[in-house]
């Protein structure tokens, strides 16, 4: 019997209960048994890549189902990083439902309340299978199953998730005696980005539109504009080449799409589809030409937004523009099935408004990127402070979605501004943040482009110190 049935059962007999005219007065109905739980976590996936969800040039009919039959967050953000490495401060803020502020280091504590462990308690087998890189390796120890992929070479291969998905079908068609609590942290679309070419073929590049926020460079100095992921590509960061970039990545997600289609269709044939809820979502987004920028390493919505669909038996067919973070869904995971929501998490429950009880949960959101980017947003106006320059922008998203037009400096909009600055500084009371929000001697806040000649220097691997230290004892 499937989920929706037993819920159509559990309800029909609580109602006939309170009637003794109904006859079944005395009948017991039959247990509950709670759904599996199957969670899709892609690594670097803007909130825009999604076919159903308005994108149309990217091809996603796996995904598209499920946004179509689902519950579907427009504004699900990661709250920000201390690193470079957006990804570390996701993760392990998702699967500890506390804000990166709370924990000293690189990781969040296994010692506390964490959602593999929560899982367990509430009847579940849990499964993770992911990327090792930049991870919350201390809490996938709590799984029941933890193994990781190599994430460069899962990349390199030319079939998005292949390996994730392969290990989770052969785990589906194995015997279990429990509900399953499945945690799939894809590689991909995290460069390097290699789709076979029945995945390229899909696109022509010349018509893959650029950004409407697409700029050459960066119009000032935003503190990260020289790590990493903004190596990937040229300065002035032109046309063509993001381009090329869009098309890899949405290649990538297309294949991507085609394996988890295939985890769909193992689902549907083993009988556990309409017992399993699917969540998928990514862990950041990414700029890609974007404001002139490659990486996640800022707070426009390109890269702090993610997609976020809920799809199964229980989940209602919606939509909803509350403001959420990713971290939210472990409590919302516990409400979902039974079990207790931990004491101490800094997430909230995002069931009620799945649920249709609640129209949101909060009624600002805040953002961070280590010492130089603060942000906070309402329903319809985004701030966004640069400390180190002392450098202000305001958005009018409900009109300015792309954030190309900053209001900051117009006399009419200095109320919201003002306002906004005040939740910025509640904020950061809240989640424990202590960074100023301006500087008594701010940087310069000119960019200026590196050469060829010293863009290929920053390219080069930098020696770790450790690995200097061997070298002299030999």
């Amino acid at each position: 019997m499937s989920f929706r049935l037993r819920v159509f059962f559990a309800l029909f007999f609580s109602v006939c209960s309170m009637y003794s005219g109904c006859g079944v007065v005395d009948a017991a109905p039959e247990q509950k048994q709670k759904p599996n739980i199957l969670f899709l976590f892609t690594d670097d996936q803007r909130a825009d890549t999604i076919h159903a969800l308005g994108n149309d040039l990217i091809q996603t009919p796996n995904l598209d189902q499920l946004a179509r039959s689902g519950f579907v967050f427009n504004n699900a953000y990661c709250l920000g990083s201390n690193s470079g490495a957006v990804c570390v401060c996701s993760r392990n803020m998702l699967l500890s439902g506390r804000t990166y502020f709370r924990w000293t280091g690189r990781y969040a504590s296994a010692k506390k309340p964490n959602f593999p462990e929560s899982m367990k308690e509430a009847g579940y087998f849990t499964y993770h299978h992911g990327k090792k890189g930049n991870t919350a390796l201390e809490i996938h120890k709590k799984f029941d199953k933890s193994q990781y992929l190599n994430d460069q070479q899962a990349r390199m291969l030319g079939q998005p998730g292949k390996e994730i998905v392969d290990n989770a079908v052969q785990f589906l068609k194995s015997d279990r005696d429990k509900p399953f609590f499945m945690y799939l942290a894809f590689s991909c679309p995290h460069d390097p980005r290699v789709a076979d070419q029945e995945y390229m073929n899909l696109y022509s590049r010349d018509k893959i539109k650029l950004p409407k926020n697409y700029l050459p460079l960066h119009p000032f100095n935003n503190g990260e504009q020289l790590v990493r992921d903004e190596l990937l590509a040229g300065f002035p960061r032109s046309k063509a080449e993001v381009r090329k970039h869009l098309h890899d990545y949405y290649a990538d997600i297309t294949g991507l799409d085609a394996h988890i289609g295939r985890l769909l269709k193992t689902l549907k044939e083993s009988g556990e589809y309409d017992n399993t809820v699917i969540i998928f979502s990514s862990d950041h987004g990414l700029a890609i030409g974007s404001h002139g920028l490659m990486g996640k390493q800022s707070l426009y919505e390109h890269s702090m937004k993610s997609p976020l669909i809920f799809s199964g038996p229980g989940i209602p067919k919606g939509r909803t523009d509350a403001l959420i973070y990713l971290y939210d869904i472990y409590p919302t995971v516990c409400e979902m099935v039974g079990t207790k929501i931990p004491a101490g998490l800094d997430a909230e429950s995002i069931w009620p408004v799945i649920s249709g009880k609640q129209s949101k949960v909060r009624d600002t959101l805040f953002t961070s990127y280590k010492e130089g980017q603060r942000s906070v947003r309402d329903k319809k106006w985004k701030l966004i402070t640069y400390p180190q320059i002392n450098q202000s922008q305001l958005f009018d998203l409900e009109n300015d979605p792309e954030e190309t037009r900053n209001l900051f400096d117009q006399t009419a909009c200095q109320p919201h501004a003002v306002r906004l600055l005040a939740e910025m500084k509640a904020w950061q009371k809240k989640v424990g943040d202590m960074s100023p929000l301006a500087s008594a001697s701010p940087q310069d806040s000119t960019f200026r482009a590196p050469t060829l000649e010293e863009l290929e220097k920053l390219k080069r691997p930098r020696k770790s110190k450790n690995k200097k230290k061997k070298t002299k004892k030999q």
